[in-house]
């Protein structure tokens, strides 16, 4: 199997957390697969055969061109064949500071290009589609992006600078203390949280910081105890309840070192 990730160029980061790409190579091999929160929506092709998922209880056949919205819980995909799949992780405000597109639609939803009102995404899958090296791919859709953003200014945008908040504390913020920073009343922010991410900004911290988890287990020399401390859990009881939500397992039994696609994007 090969994983291969790239960060966007210095300009884009505001808008695009990183490229990736998955491929089975020869192996047709069905490998179920455990999809786990990050905190980032992204926009998937799947360039081989197609995926089935599990998301709210039933299993249903993907197409292949998907957007995904925020989870808010595990959930199980499946491949059906070949494994071939080009990603843009995105920042979590993009969809809507590009294209005013509601996020709490797709909350918990991995929807079809054809099912969404995102008609201005496909110029860019059709740029997904090109058969090149994965270098140039990037290239490409770098291309794309810069010419869409065309110089949007986000740099006083209160709900893209306190989700970047969340992230550089990893979670570990008080929503009352966002407030006070940014000088915005908790209904509004609530209110913009939900349209520009899809998640109240308190879930959202916890999704950040369950994340956090994943670089603290691949540091050399920390206990469990230690990882409860540094991720900013009262107790190990705590900790453990908050992995399990978000994972269905303890961390004790969580293969962290499994090659699987939510390692590939969680373990750091």
């Amino acid at each position: 199997m090969i994983y291969k990730s790239l960060e966007p160029s210095n300009h884009l980061k505001p808008f695009i957390k990183s490229f990736w790409l998955i491929d089975s190579e020869a192996d047709r091999t069905i490998r179920p697969q455990k999809i786990i929160p990050d905190g980032y929506p992204e926009l998937i092709f799947h360039y081989k055969d197609k995926f089935k998922a599990n998301i709210s209880g039933e299993w249903y056949l993907q197409d292949n061109l998907l957007i995904a919205g925020q989870i808010k819980n595990h959930f199980h995909l499946e491949n059906t064949g070949a494994i071939g799949m080009i990603g843009i992780k995105l920042q979590p405000c993009t969809l809507k500071l590009l294209f005013d597109f509601d996020m709490h639609l797709i909350t918990n939803k991995v929807i079809s290009l054809e099912n969404s009102n995102l008609t201005g995404l496909f110029s860019l899958f059709e740029v997904l589609k090109q058969d090149i090296s994965f270098d140039k791919m990037v290239v490409a859709i770098e291309n794309w992006f810069t010419e869409t953003i065309n110089e949007l200014d986000i740099s006083t945008h209160k709900t893209v600078l306190s989700t970047q908040l969340i992230l550089d504390t990893k979670g570990e913020i008080r929503v009352r203390d966002i407030i006070d920073k940014f000088q915005i009343s908790e209904r509004s922010l609530e209110r913009n949280f939900r349209s520009y991410i899809g998640l109240t900004p308190k879930f959202y911290c916890r999704i950040i910081r369950f994340s956090n988890i994943f670089s603290l287990v691949n540091s050399d020399g920390f206990s469990w105890s230690d990882i409860t401390y540094l991720a900013g859990f009262y107790d190990q009881s705590h900790f453990i309840k908050n992995f399990k939500e978000f994972t269905g397992e303890e961390p004790s039994s969580y293969g962290f070192d499994t090659m699987n696609i939510a390692n590939f994007f969680l373990a750091k």
